[in-house]
């Protein structure tokens, strides 16, 4: 990583890979961690900016290390940590410039996890100082925009230049202290075929759903936290015509579409005084006075959802949305109950009714055991039976096994069933899945 801080002391700039393989060789590592903290604790306490700086650290660091008898990489890894601490965000500065990590979790000074594949690991060989040091780095983050964390204000949802998802919590909130974490933003972002290499869908299953957003019948995206419902959302709507009008609707802007007629909405949270706030609803609302020919909600997950519906069930078909939800099942139970958040006075047979109206198919994807992201089911709605809506697998996956390695062994299954969505594509002259359905 070039580095202003290390050329201004004569030094030669390592990468962070090098560091740490150094760092685990050498014979003071209880050492070099004491005076890093005493140098990055003097910089929390002076809390310096402008040209005193490069003064104060050139002065604080020889008073520290005079006297010590470091070799020239153990005194690159001490100037290398200072010049993150001043030039970027301390400890986690290597992390968010190491694209083959997707998370960051900072759950204490030194409980540092990232997620590498699909996998959560610990980083042993970063820390903070102390919790202060936390909330400084949090503070340095969000303060070019507009952002603020102290004891009235202790949470915080934002998004950072690049793109990355960042969210802090701090006591009182936060019992054990101060916690960081941030999704970071993805440069090169998945197609159908890395989906299919990756092994989360198969063929069959991808050019049906591929028919289904084009034809715009409406999807929703189901799974847990961090299973990939995003990613699957931005793939498939990537199938969407270049002759329509898109417009998207996120918390924070993670969707790219690389269609020319995108319009992109986001939310904006309440201002210092307490006002100002928009959110999904009513965004969704407005853009229905858009002349929008699709509508793609990143999540749907509040009132929000009875608009969605309404969209759906009035001509705007196609749209897209994902949620959180532990099944397909499961997904249209909790769509039932974002619709009596509303307060509107509604049967809750009608309510299921306008469900099974507008939803045509839910698409399951989970995080398996070993990181890797699966499309487990894919399901049509049916119809009623007992006044419960019904759905129809037409693809799912089975775990079978696990190898020794961790990886989990399973396969994918095409139910014995023509669905519905099949018979309208056909209806239409549309025989591209003739094979699949035959």
């Amino acid at each position: 990583m070039a580095s202003k801080l290390l050329d201004e002391f004569g030094l030669k700039s390592e990468k962070i890979e090098n560091f740490i393989s150094d760092y685990e060789t050498f014979q003071n590592k209880e050492l070099l961690d004491e005076l890093r903290s005493k140098i990055i604790e003097h910089l929390i306490d002076n809390n310096l900016t402008g040209n005193t700086t490069k003064e104060f650290v050139r002065n604080e660091i020889d008073k520290t290390l005079v006297g010590y008898d470091l070799s020239n990489i153990e005194r690159s890894y001490i100037y290398n940590l200072i010049d993150n601490e001043i030039n970027g965000y301390g400890p986690i500065t290597d992390l968010l410039e190491d694209k083959s990590i997707t998370e960051i979790m900072v759950n204490a000074p030194s409980e540092i996890y990232v997620e590498i594949d699909g996998r959560i690991i610990r980083d042993h060989t970063i820390s903070f100082i102390n919790d202060e040091h936390i909330v400084r780095t949090i503070q340095r983050m969000i303060q070019p925009l507009g952002r603020t964390i102290d004891t009235t204000n202790p949470m915080v949802d934002a998004r950072l230049k690049d793109g990355s998802r960042l969210n802090a919590v701090i006591p009182p909130l936060s019992i054990k202290g101060p916690v960081l974490t941030i999704r970071k933003f993805k440069e090169e972002l998945a197609d159908i075929g890395d989906l299919l290499r990756n092994g989360t869908l198969t063929s069959e299953m991808a050019r049906f759903l591929e028919a289904c957003v084009r034809e715009k019948f409406n999807v929703i995206i189901s799974g847990g936290t961090g299973g990939g419902k995003t990613t699957l959302l931005n793939v498939l709507s990537s199938f969407i015509s270049e002759r329509e009008r898109i417009i998207t609707i996120e918390d924070a802007a993670e969707l790219r579409l690389k269609q020319s007629h995108v319009i992109s909405l986001e939310t904006r949270l309440t201002n210092y005084e307490g006002t100002g706030e928009i959110t999904i609803r009513d965004l969704v609302i407005n853009s229905l006075r858009m002349r929008p020919d699709r509508i793609i909600v990143g999540e749907v997950r509040g009132k929000e959802a009875f608009d969605m519906l309404q969209a759906m069930n009035t001509g705007h078909t196609g749209s897209l949305t994902t949620m959180h939800a532990n099944s397909p099942s499961d997904a249209l139970n909790r769509l039932e109950s974002m619709i009596l958040m509303t307060g509107m006075e509604i049967p809750v047979k009608a309510i299921r009714e306008y469900i099974e109206k507008a939803i045509h198919l839910v698409v399951h994807i989970e995080r398996m055991a070993d990181g890797r992201r699966k499309v487990v089911n894919i399901s049509e709605i049916t119809g009623f039976n007992n006044d419960i809506i019904e759905t129809k697998e037409i693809f799912s996956y089975k775990q079978t096994g696990v190898l020794p390695n961790g990886e989990i062994e399973g396969e994918f299954i095409k139910h014995k069933y023509i669905p519905n969505i099949y018979k309208s594509l056909k209806a239409r002259g549309i025989n591209d899945l003739d094979d699949i359905f035959r």
